[in-house]
């Protein structure tokens, strides 16, 4: 073999070489076309009156039958461009003598002729893909439901469950942390309006239900009986144990969805104030696989917190166990496709069976198919079998019906050993599930599924045997072009919806996939093991623990680190910006990888921008600036202050409503010790960041007011101690203390009477003073009244923190400490609210006054000195 044929050879896509039958060719787009129209005809009809819709695709249907007719009509039957119409004769000869030219003319005739007809299957598509849309969208028009949600009526509605219910994350709305609510679709099929007039229907809604009463956002002062609670938690398993297929009868207060796009008619608020009323059962399907995914929870209840919550969104898609932080980590990590139900989990199950692809229609094949003694053709009924069961226990929802048609699509074009044939799979997928479900062509997470898909059928394989000149293991250059080409093309539609890019997600995409393959192969055993022998499932599920565990601290250590993200613009705007960043970058890493030098300087810049070092980040950005003493953190709507007490040392006042904010801060300004962490009180934007300033720090003390109000949130600050193995004491009126350069007074909350006065225990550096705070003080008026007010003295400098005090509780501060006089630095009450005691604000005469307080805030307003 000469040395231009044996490089030609070598460089073949085939891994048989050039002279293998099935080598590759050029890429099959025939489909792409039609699949993109239907797409963006879809999203576009979904938000279009019928009527205009209609007209729209009668307008395409005949153009389209126009320029089929003239594809036929002028270029058929062999009649190139130059014939006559109606003589049947073939092209003449040309005039200049040379002889006839009907070769070429029949070429350019074919080529003219499959353009048409291409443009006919475009327009035809687009038009299937607008009216499937009309269709789907009439759904979420008819019948009364949209009009009583219009209303706010209250209605009796029979609905089938087409979702589990799921918990929504609690978010803090002002001062207060809302209570979680489950929420689910279904679909009403029996509505009875206020006026008694019963309607069947078949109406997608939203189900939302919430607890009467309660709640960790409650400002109840007396906790519930524990029978009472008892009570209401047996009423919330009853919901959350709904089954998909199960149909229950519903009184609830109709609204209309919050955007007119939204796929639901209206949103039924249901109050479970009693179980569910179940006018029918579950199909057999639903009971199935609702049994097989409780019995993969019970099997993995014994392993540690993040296995356990971790497994069955493996393998199932189950998240409901997931905890917000470790949520937050896979997000800025990128992994959360881990916790999605996805293609590849299908995938891998299927390659356990036939073995590598490439082998799959060999005699030589492997995998448990021919050791069960299976054919080809027994091994793809098995094959389907399994792909049947992944959808029925995964549920039949469009999502997993994406996910499985992905997962079947690569593989068996992997399979045959032509990649060529794997993007015409896809497109028909795509046009096949657009069609059937057109509320896909608006889904963000379909678009990241193919965008992904994409990238591993066109990119990943390029870039792979780029890497392999360079002389990479086959192996893992394939894994690392397929990471970072699905990390590629997906940025952009990431940073539409988070305004983020992360910087780690490719060499945490890399350090999870170690693990995927056995925690989904051991995961989905213990899931079928389950029904018949749980100690069985329970040892598989302790195996999967361990791949599970390593994904979760995959994920929690690469979001750990500083610079695991930053701030990009968001929306289309942002997005495209990135796109245009990675398609200059592309080329340019390209060239990179034939200069090892600038590789390694690359590869240090990224490292120095995901590490941080303190001196790195100071030289380049100035912060945090040398010899700084406070910082207030963006916390966003909320209190979060940093009162510098040496190196890596800080007192912390406030934690702000974000645990992702505050941790952030802390980490910029390189503190790793907190002696003290003071929480004013208990109102959600002032603690519910603690899980944040807690993370990888040591922490002396948490100290609090005395006022354990709302008592939701005090229990909150109370447990996330406790499992940090952090004491909490109680702050009052007259204790001093001294951290380094710092020291600081407690001037309120007043010594309530069944404390013996005040006191520190447990905290560092602290001694009595003699003042009684009662003398003078008013009677704590709520949790912001009993705010912890400190006089800080620093450098120098004298700060105030008032907390969230009231006027009231102000003026009651002023009597108490009589010699309270000028400060430096005052920390506005409550965020800046207009709310404020003139007189205190006089007396104090701050040379700077701070606000913290976030967008929107609607309590700053009309403040003056």
């Amino acid at each position: 073999m000469t040395g231009a044929r044996a490089t030609v050879h070598a460089r073949a896509a085939s891994r048989h070489g050039s002279s293998d039958p099935h080598q590759e060719g050029p890429v099959d787009l025939r489909l792409v076309a039609p699949a993109l129209a239907a797409w963006a005809a879809a999203a576009v009809s979904l938000g279009v009156p019928g009527g205009g819709v209609a007209v729209a695709v009668g307008v395409a249907v005949l153009l389209a039958v126009g320029v089929w007719w003239v594809a036929v009509v002028r270029y058929g039957a062999g009649r190139g461009p130059g014939a006559e119409e109606g003589d049947g004769s073939t092209p003449r000869a040309d005039t200049g003598g040379r002889g006839t030219t009907a070769p070429r003319a029949r070429s350019c005739g074919v080529r003219s002729a499959g353009t048409l007809v291409a443009l006919a299957a475009v327009l035809l598509c687009a038009g299937a893909g607008a009216a499937s849309a009309a269709l789907h969208a009439s759904d979420v028009r008819r019948g009364p439901l949209p009009a009583l949600g219009e209303q706010f009526a209250q209605v009796t509605v029979e609905l089938e469950v087409t979702d589990d219910p799921r918990l929504t994350r609690p978010k803090v709305r002002g001062s207060q942390r809302t209570p979680p609510v489950l929420v689910f679709t279904a679909e009403a099929v029996r509505v009875t309006a206020p006026n008694g007039m019963v309607t069947a229907v078949h109406t997608p809604a939203l189900v939302v239900v919430q607890q009467r009463g309660g709640g960790s956002g409650t400002t109840s002062r007396e906790p519930g009986p524990a029978h009472r609670d008892a009570a209401r938690e047996g009423l919330w398993s009853a919901w959350r144990g709904l089954l998909p297929s199960t149909r229950i009868r519903v009184v609830a207060r109709a609204a209309p969805p919050l955007s007119p796009a939204d796929q639901v008619a209206a949103v039924l608020r249901v109050t479970a104030d009693a179980p569910p009323v179940k006018v029918g059962a579950p199909s057999v399907l639903g009971r199935l696989a609702g049994s097989l995914r409780a019995g993969l929870r019970e099997a993995t209840d014994g392993l540690r917190p993040d296995a356990r919550a971790l497994l069955p969104g493996l393998v199932v898609g189950d998240t409901s166990r997931v905890p917000p932080d470790l949520d937050d980590a896979f997000r800025a990590t990128d992994l959360t496709h881990l916790l999605a139900v996805s293609g590849s989990n299908l995938t891998i199950v299927l390659a356990l069976l036939i073995g590598p692809p490439h082998l799959a229609t060999r005699a030589e094949r492997r995998g448990l198919a021919p050791r069960l003694g299976l054919s080809l053709r027994g091994t793809a009924v098995v094959g389907g079998a399994l792909a049947l069961a992944f959808v029925v226990v995964c549920r039949p929802d469009p999502s997993v019906l994406r996910a499985a048609a992905c997962g079947l699509i690569t593989l068996l074009a992997i399979g045959t050993g032509r990649r060529r044939s794997l993007l015409p799979a896809l497109t028909a997928a795509v046009l096949l599930l657009v069609l059937y479900d057109p509320w896909l062509a608006r889904s963000y997470g379909f678009l990241l599924s193919v965008l992904a898909t994409g990238a591993l059928l066109l990119l990943a394989p390029r870039w792979s045997t780029a890497l392999q000149r360079r002389r990479l293991p086959p192996r893992i250059a394939e894994v690392i072009a397929a990471a970072a080409a699905a990390q590629a093309v997906c940025a952009p539609v990431v940073a539409v919806l988070a305004a983020r890019v992360g910087l780690v997600a490719v060499p945490c995409n890399l350090l999870a996939e170690l693990a995927v393959g056995p925690a989904t192969v051991l995961g989905f055993a213990a899931l079928a093991a389950a029904p018949v022998a749980l100690p069985v499932a329970r040892a598989l599920a302790w195996c999967a623990g361990w791949p599970a565990g390593w994904i979760a601290g995959v994920a929690r250590t690469g979001a750990a680190l500083p610079g695991a993200e930053f701030e990009w613009p968001g929306g289309w705007t942002g997005g495209l910006m990135l796109a245009v960043v990675l398609v200059v970058l592309v080329p340019v890493g390209r060239r990179l990888l034939r200069r090892p030098w600038l590789c390694a300087v690359c590869a240090l810049a990224v490292l120095l921008a995901v590490c941080r070092p303190a001196p790195f980040t100071r030289v380049i950005t100035g912060w945090p600036p040398p010899g700084w003493r406070a910082v207030v953190c963006d916390v966003g709507q909320g209190d979060g202050l940093v009162l510098a007490a040496g190196d890596g040392t800080a007192l912390v006042v406030d934690t702000g409503p974000e645990p992702h904010a505050i941790d952030r801060c802390l980490t910029d300004l390189g503190v790793r010790r907190i002696p003290l962490l003071v929480l004013t009180h208990f109102h959600a934007d002032h603690v519910d960041g603690l899980p944040g300033a807690l993370r990888g720090r040591s922490v002396g003390a948490i100290e609090t007011t005395t006022l354990e109000d709302p008592p939701g949130q005090a229990q909150f600050v109370r447990t996330t101690a406790a499992a940090a193995g952090v004491p909490v004491v109680r702050a009052a009126a007259g204790e001093r203390r001294h951290l380094g350069p710092l020291s600081w007074e407690v001037l309120w909350p007043p010594v309530p009477p069944d404390l013996p006065g005040p006191s520190s225990p447990g905290a560092p550096d602290s001694q009595e003073a003699g003042l009684d705070g009662r003398n003078g003080s008013a009677a704590l008026d709520g949790p912001n009244d009993a705010s912890v007010t400190l006089l800080v003295r620093t450098r120098g400098l004298t700060i105030l923190l008032l907390g969230d005090l009231e006027p009231p509780a102000q003026r009651a501060l002023w009597a108490a400490h009589p010699e309270l006089g000028a400060v430096d630095v005052l920390k506005v009450a409550h965020h800046g609210s207009a709310y404020q005691d003139p007189l205190l604000i006089r007396r104090l005469a701050p040379r700077l006054a701070l606000i913290s307080c976030g967008a929107g805030n609607p309590k700053t307003r009309d403040f003056q000195f």
